[in-house]
């Protein structure tokens, strides 16, 4: 396989801006959404229920397009472990996250995966890295460190949380970098609905064996949140993020979504009343630079000289 070299690559489209600014609106607010959503009720059940929800209304569009939803035999296998480092660790840790930290720093916890995504991909998926894309992956990891400044000198009550995102970002990166190599002759769609149903099954098994005794009937603001993830997270910003996953290198799709955290963390504070530090602001800035570290359109050659 040619090795891909990220730092120098062509400008986005216009059809990958819009997804890409859809995706960050609904990724970022949904922070603060999913708190409210498990503050009194089980995380793991509340994230099955929506995946209930949007695992249907995702397979009835998908009919309604006319999409073929047929997975040859041979690749079932590949499916499935698509499906556990793109979701199942993902939708299961992150939760359990952001039920035990603050919205805003369950979310930059989450969004170290760009980091993780560029380190294994140039270790083990023969990704070269110019200098230009190192200098965005080091202002994003310094921006993590930043907006985690507070959270450090508290992690004694709070270790497990932690880990558990960072274990997510890390398995979240491994599949965003499969997910550009998968070989399964399906369209994206069809791999994101399928992914969707085997994760809605392993979420709800997780539900009854660790939260049986906890169910109950969600309050209002829990539906509120369970039918945002559902119908916005799980039908509209899912397929945005596997489009993009596959139709750009696994850098720059990644990279070019912290602006998500940043969202996070602005929401959580204007909703929540979670606390901003000079670190926060910072941090805003070195994402965008991280950002245009890596998607900045590269120079043109200039053109050879004539006989």
């Amino acid at each position: 396989m040619r090795p891909i070299t990220i730092g120098a690559m062509q400008a986005l489209t216009r059809q990958q801006t819009i997804l890409l600014v859809v995706l960050t609106l609904l990724w970022g607010f949904n922070w603060p959404v999913m708190k409210i959503g498990v503050t009194d009720y089980p995380p793991l059940t509340f994230r099955a229920l929506s995946m209930w929800i949007g695992a249907p209304l995702l397979g009835l569009g998908l009919l309604a397009l006319k999409i073929p939803l047929k997975v040859p035999r041979e690749h079932w296998q590949a499916l499935f472990w698509l499906a556990v480092t793109n979701m199942f660790v993902w939708n299961s840790l992150m939760v359990i996250t952001v039920k035990a930290l603050s919205s805003g720093r369950a979310a930059i916890l989450g969004y170290s995966m760009p980091i993780f995504s560029a380190v294994f991909g140039a270790l083990f998926f023969g990704n070269r890295l110019l200098p230009r894309a190192w200098a965005g992956v080091a202002a994003a990891a310094l921006g993590v460190l930043l907006l985690l400044w507070h959270e450090l000198t508290h992690l004694s009550g709070r270790p497990v949380g932690v880990v558990l995102a960072l274990i997510a970002a890390a398995t979240w990166a491994v599949g965003t970098q499969q997910m550009r190599r998968t070989k399964i002759p399906v369209s994206t769609l069809a791999l994101v609905f399928w992914m969707t149903v085997l994760c809605t099954g392993v979420l709800t098994i997780l539900s009854v064996v660790f939260e049986f005794s906890q169910w109950k009937m969600p309050s209002a603001p829990a539906w509120g949140s369970i039918l945002y993830n559902g119908v916005l997270i799980f039908v509209l910003a899912q397929t945005s993020w596997f489009y993009l996953a596959r139709s750009l290198p696994p850098v720059a799709s990644s990279i070019s979504v912290m602006m998500i955290p940043i969202l996070g963390v602005f929401s959580g504070a204007w909703w929540l009343n979670e606390s901003l530090h000079w670190q926060d602001w910072a941090a805003m800035l070195l994402m965008v630079l991280a950002i245009a570290a890596v998607l900045w359109p590269a120079r043109a050659p200039a053109p050879a000289a004539g006989p």
